[in-house]
């Protein structure tokens, strides 16, 4: 019922709340905008849990649940993040996953998108370490029944580490100082980095293939464990494996033990140790050569202490024992001219041995693929701008051409006629009039200027005759 007091319903009026207006969100809207607030506020976030159903795609993604007690969030991990992964994750792991908050809207679902996941309690690599060792040892790569002894007598022993550090130089001094006469094969490679498992994997299929080693030697200083992680790998462990060589592993100090120690035939504790473990036979033997030699040095100085002994009491005449103290001393002469050509000989042989080194190292340096690239690649940029010359002749030809063509058109085009005076007539229906004869009184004509068109109509009509010697060209009025 409406108020009697006309003041009274204006002040209804007045203090009557406004309607609210009712905003209908679509759904992919709405999700939009929530998964925008989430990212914004959870950018960048921890999240401690256990790993469940753990569910890797054939693309290289990674899903899986992360949980707790009484709740649990889905988590993916991109295939370039789980690449970048030193360990592999498992149901039943605890981890700590670091990333961002957002919405799948297909689903509607809340998730973690994550950049970086670590084990709790246990570094990432010694989990990756421990997980990688026992997948090999239960494959058998670890078998003391597989692993071959080292040859007692090595002509070549091939090395495989960094050309630079210290560990080829003290391998090198111990190896001359034991067994100068084994030649060492060095092949450089990367001991770290993230290239260095390729290039030692490469390294001992070459030695495989080449044949020109009797062993290999795997060879390393010592590292954190991330600085050994090269010879932590899958891929290193199963070309050692599969060496036709035996191999020694030299990685580390004595108490750094690497995956690469265990696939290995012989593990050393340091490179030092590894020359002297390849070298133990030949020296060895030299020992005792050197032994014996010393024991047949002191028997034949007794012997011929007692010669003079007995020399001096028996009758001999001075004349004697002055020719065989004569003939002793051509023995010493001869001996040491024998020895001075023993040193030439070999000093020969090794300048010979260093001379054919450095053909070979200027024959290597001429075959560089690099210089040939070089070459290629100077006459590659000259070939291009010889052909942009080409080209830019070929453009300023045709531009010419297509230049001279279009004042020649230009000249002929009807158009042009129209611009030194003249004018069309055309009838009604357009048809061109080329005689008075066409024309009626009354008709309505076209005429068409260089500038324009205008109509008129025609009143009188003169069919005077053409001048004489006017053309087709004739102008009309």
């Amino acid at each position: 019922m409406a108020s009697p007091d006309p003041f009274a319903r204006q002040l209804d009026l007045t203090f009557e709340e406004p309607r609210r207006q009712r905003r209908i969100w679509p759904v992919r809207e709405l999700v939009s905008h929530i998964r925008e607030l989430i990212e914004e506020d959870f950018g960048d976030i921890w999240v401690e849990g256990e790993i469940s159903n753990y569910r890797p795609a054939p693309s290289g993604h990674v899903y899986f649940t992360l949980k707790e007690a009484d709740a649990q969030l889905p988590i993916v991990l991109f295939r370039r993040q789980a690449m970048l992964l030193r360990f592999r994750p498992e149901d039943g792991l605890h981890v700590l996953v670091r990333g961002r908050v957002s919405v799948y809207e297909q689903r509607g679902q809340m998730q973690l998108v994550a950049e970086t996941m670590e084990p709790v309690g246990a570094g990432s690599l010694q989990l990756a370490f421990e997980q990688l060792k026992e997948r090999l040892k239960a494959e058998g790569l670890f078998e003391v029944a597989r692993k071959r002894p080292l040859p007692a007598f090595p002509r070549t022993a091939g090395i495989v580490t960094s050309p630079t550090g210290a560990v080829i130089r003290d391998f090198l001094n111990i190896v001359s100082r034991r067994h100068s006469g084994l030649n060492v094969l060095l092949y450089p490679v990367s001991v770290q980095g993230e290239s260095a498992p390729a290039e030692i994997e490469a390294a001992l299929a070459e030695l495989n293939a080449g044949g020109l080693a009797d062993l290999i030697v795997l060879a390393r200083g010592g590292g954190s464990l991330e600085d050994l992680a090269a010879f932590n790998s899958e891929r290193v462990a199963r070309a050692i494996a599969g060496s036709r060589l035996p191999v020694v592993s030299a990685v580390g100090h004595e108490t750094d033990f690497t995956i690469a120690d265990f696939a290995a035939d012989l593990r050393a504790p340091t490179p030092s140790a590894a020359a002297e473990l390849i070298t133990e036979a030949q020296h060895t033997v030299a020992e005792h050569l050197a032994a014996q030699s010393r024991r047949l040095e002191r028997a034949a100085s007794f012997q011929v202490l007692q010669a003079r002994q007995r020399f001096a009491h028996s009758a001999v005449d001075g004349r004697a024992a002055s020719q065989m103290s004569a003939l002793l001393h051509r023995r010493a002469q001869r001996l040491d001219d024998l020895s001075f050509r023993l040193e030439s000989a070999v000093a020969n042989g090794l300048r010979q041995w260093r001379n054919h080194a450095a053909d070979l190292a200027a024959a290597v340096v001429r075959h560089d693929p690099r210089q040939s690239l070089a070459h290629a690649r100077q006459r590659l940029l000259a070939l291009r701008a010889r052909l942009e010359q080409s080209l830019e002749r070929s453009l300023r030809s045709s531009a010419f051409r297509l230049g001279a063509l279009d004042a020649r058109l230009h000249s002929l085009s009807p158009l042009a006629v129209l611009d030194r005076g003249y004018a069309l007539v055309l009838g009604a229906e357009g048809s061109l009039i080329r005689s008075a004869a066409q024309l009626t009184a009354g008709d309505a004509v076209t005429t068409r200027l260089a500038d324009g068109v205008f109509t008129s109509r025609v009143e009188k009509i003169n069919a005077n005759p053409r001048p004489k010697g006017a053309g087709n060209n004739s102008r009309r009025r």
